[in-house]
């Protein structure tokens, strides 16, 4: 078995369009496991508020990379990268296909196509811009780095500070672009990737995000929000659904528009997902209850790569 191909197949689309599901069917499917590539899933303290499968889902196909860090573990998708590949190469043992599925598309990249390689950066300039963050805000670095580098700001998650961080460090240590450093040349992989968009009308997107969020809320959100607010500054905590509902927490929102605001970044983020997605070469998009076809897809695109069937 070990000498057949071996197939990574990624399930990636914009938060709430059924990823978890169309994971798990194609998991039982193909009697497999799942990698998630979800980065704030990891993360055992967060749960409501990153919807993670719940206990049925997760009994019904087996996943890795889900609960397995503290907010307070530093993480980064470099860490994963290595970890995921281990993993991946421990679960071809007994298989020839995996499933990957996960909206976070810098974790997808790293497991999938490799890192990117960039300068070093001096530890003083890391502490000034965490300092300007805490002073400033992360409107201000967000401006920055959509002045200085549009290209990454369209596509990274803005709301997250470490990320636009990165890219600051990056951009003003050289004084270029932080996607100019981002290779063209992908890592060699033992196997083969098939990239499975999800996707539906903006429209029902957008209107399923804002029913998530409310359920959430009656799930009891808040209570987890309550339990992590004392840790609100780590890195983990700085994402959609957790940082509007501190504000809340701090006086600075009402729960009201702490809940619109979720909502509206949620839409945002949907936004930058897709747009980082779209940019894949030789992704294929599917109507996220079109599973029949995705099956098919996959069993094509096996068939075509000439290597013994593992179907």
């Amino acid at each position: 078995m070990n000498n057949k191909q071996k197939y990574l197949i990624v399930v990636c689309g914009p938060t709430a369009v059924g990823k978890t599901k169309v994971a798990i069917e194609l998991a039982r499917h193909f009697k497999t496991d799942i990698i998630s590539a979800d980065s704030r899933q990891f993360y055992r303290e967060m749960s409501i508020g990153t919807a993670k499968p719940d206990k049925e889902e997760l009994a019904s196909a087996k996943h890795h990379f889900i609960n397995n860090l503290s907010i307070h573990d530093g993480y980064s998708s470099g860490d994963f990268e290595k970890e995921a590949l281990l993993k991946a190469d421990e679960l071809f043992q007994t298989t020839d296909l995996i499933i990957v599925a996960g909206g976070s598309g810098l974790f997808i990249k790293a497991l999938c196509e490799g890192f990117d390689k960039y300068p070093e950066v001096s530890p003083e300039l890391r502490e000034t811009l965490n300092e300007e963050l805490q002073d400033k805000g992360l409107e201000s670095l967000q401006e920055e780095l959509k002045e200085k580098d549009p290209e990454y700001f369209s596509k990274v998650d803005i709301h997250n500070p470490q990320r636009v961080i990165r890219a600051l460090e990056i951009i003003r240590s050289t004084g270029k672009a932080f996607s100019s450093f981002q290779k063209e040349n992908k890592s060699k992989r033992p196997f083969k990737t098939i990239y499975i968009g999800l996707h539906m009308d903006r429209a029902l997107l957008y209107e399923r995000i804002n029913k998530r969020v409310d359920l959430m809320i009656d799930a009891g959100l808040m209570d987890e929000i309550k339990e992590l607010y004392k840790d609100r500054s780590l890195n983990a905590l700085q994402t959609v659904g957790y940082t509007e509902l501190f504000d809340f927490l701090d006086g600075s929102k009402t729960k009201e528009e702490a809940i619109a605001l979720i909502k509206q970044n949620s839409r945002r983020y949907a936004k930058r997902q897709l747009t980082w997605f779209r940019k894949i070469e030789g992704i294929n998009w599917f109507e996220p209850t079109a599973i029949e076809q995705i099956i098919e897809h996959i069993e094509s695109e096996v068939k075509e790569s000439g290597t013994e069937t593992i179907l």
